[in-house]
């Protein structure tokens, strides 16, 4: 029997794509950092690689990224779930993040944002300034400038998120989450 698509509202048709692993994106400027959660970023381009993320006019961070010029895509895993939506739903302009939720950082190599410590993988970006669609629609280009995994889910190539290990977080709406499932494979 043939699949009987359902309606779906406008109002939440995101939700049919928006299910790439959420985001925690870090942003530091005139000494002082922060960090936001992001649902929405994705891949752009391979070679420079580069990268999306909408990043609210109304955030303590998109100050930051466009007093800076930089931000990292942090990809948090299932244990920190609780932080992300904590760093989500807080403002920085209100208290310090990091010292609040005593976030662990790790020294980035080409930015001036920190990495956040316990994520599966970091992106350390440059904006590619596009004042346009920056005012317009939020949105954040960036060229990646450095790459970091945990090599306990990532060979170098290609994520190996085994059975019982750690998982990304992909955000559904209202709080909720899934976690990256079972991985297969396709004969060529």
């Amino acid at each position: 029997m043939p699949t009987q698509p359902i309606p779906v509202p406008l109002a939440t048709c995101y939700r049919l794509l928006n299910h790439g692993p959420t985001v925690m994106v870090s942003s530091a400027h005139a000494g002082k950092a922060n960090v936001m959660s992001a649902a929405w970023s994705m891949p752009l381009d391979f070679d420079p690689p580069k990268v999306a993320v909408v990043i609210d006019k109304n955030t303590l961070t998109r100050g930051l990224v466009e007093g800076s010029g930089e931000f990292v895509l942090n990809v948090p895993s299932t244990a920190l779930a609780a932080l992300t939506v904590a760093v989500g739903s807080e403002s920085g302009r209100d208290l310090d993040k990091f010292a609040a939720h005593g976030i662990a950082t790790l020294p980035p190599q080409k930015v001036g944002a920190p990495l956040i410590d316990g994520c599966l993988a970091w992106l350390e970006c440059r904006v590619i300034p596009e004042p346009h669609i920056q005012q317009a629609y939020d949105l954040f280009l960036g060229e990646v400038v450095a790459a970091w995994a945990d090599p306990a889910v990532f060979d170098g190539h290609h994520w190996t998120m085994e059975e019982g290990g750690k998982r990304s977080i992909h955000y559904v709406a209202g709080g909720h989450f899934f976690e990256t499932g079972k991985a297969i494979d396709v004969a060529k």
